[in-house]
């Protein structure tokens, strides 16, 4: 996995269970790896002639990752992100194995929800595209409101059954949503979520799906008030193995042990 930083990642702790459980072990092996933005291209492509088959983006690289690619499946490029690379022969494949994944950790269909995006980085590209493509029809917020603007634009779909639209800050106080996708990092360091998202806790009282990508030693805060106030919850971490599932089976085309994989990444 590469990304910037990384060392709190469980996609190692969950890749390698994985790979034990399919008896793989003794030939493959699933490592992280700190690149920062300066760096990531280039290192990135020297990475096949070190015996990588493959590798899984995170935080910031996941645009970078997509633009490097000589090859990119047509999710990847119509989300305009990258979150895994196949290297093959010296080329470089990119897919996106975010939209699936969540999609799969969802309780119940996103079709006909009224769904709220926080972010704009990879991950909430990946998000409102996978939801959107479902029928929900999905807000994007940012803290800065043109990116959020841009994400729209670049992600405008005639395709899909759902919509998306931009929304700021003060648009969003009156709206009931149904299911809310926290794409950002807030949380990763401890943050207040209710200081820094738009997202007032009683809010949850709802009772709406709550995703929060961001996963670490303990449940987030968003996480522990949105249980707490009875909404129904998708943790991080069931993300992460619901997309590294689909990514594990694009690298070696069998089918992903998860309940292993759920174990490892709890364990860390």
């Amino acid at each position: 996995v590469l990304g910037h930083p990384v060392s709190h990642s469980r996609s190692p702790a969950m890749q390698n269970a994985a790979l034990r459980e399919l008896g793989l072990a003794n030939e493959w092996s699933y490592e992280s790896l700190d690149f920062v933005p300066e760096e990531f291209e280039e290192r990135t492509r020297k990475l096949p002639s070190r015996g990588f088959v493959g590798a899984n983006i995170t935080i910031p690289h996941k645009e970078a990752a997509l633009a490097l690619a000589g090859e990119a499946s047509e999710e990847a490029r119509a989300i305009g992100a990258a979150n895994t690379l196949s290297f093959d022969g010296g080329e470089i494949r990119a897919e996106n194995t975010d939209a699936p994944g969540l999609l799969a950790a969802l309780p119940s269909s996103p079709a006909g929800k009224r769904a709220l995006v926080l972010g704009a980085g990879g991950s909430a590209r990946a998000a409102a595209w996978a939801l959107a493509g479902q029928g929900a029809s999905v807000d994007v917020w940012n803290r800065t409101g043109a990116r959020a603007g841009r994400l729209v634009r670049d992600l405008a779909r005639t395709d899909a059954p759902g919509r998306i639209a931009p929304v700021a800050t003060e648009q969003i106080g009156p709206v009931a949503y149904e299911l809310i996708v926290n794409c950002t990092a807030v949380g990763l360091a401890g943050e207040d979520p209710f200081e820094q998202l738009p997202i007032d806790p009683r809010r949850l009282d709802a009772h709406p799906i709550l995703v929060d990508l961001v996963y670490g030693g303990e449940e987030t805060r968003l996480v522990r008030e949105a249980r707490g106030r009875g909404a129904t919850v998708v943790d991080g971490l069931e993300v992460l193995v619901r997309q590294g599932a689909e990514s594990l089976r694009i690298w070696t085309g069998l089918e992903p042990p998860l309940e292993a994989m759920r174990e490892g990444a709890r364990a860390g």
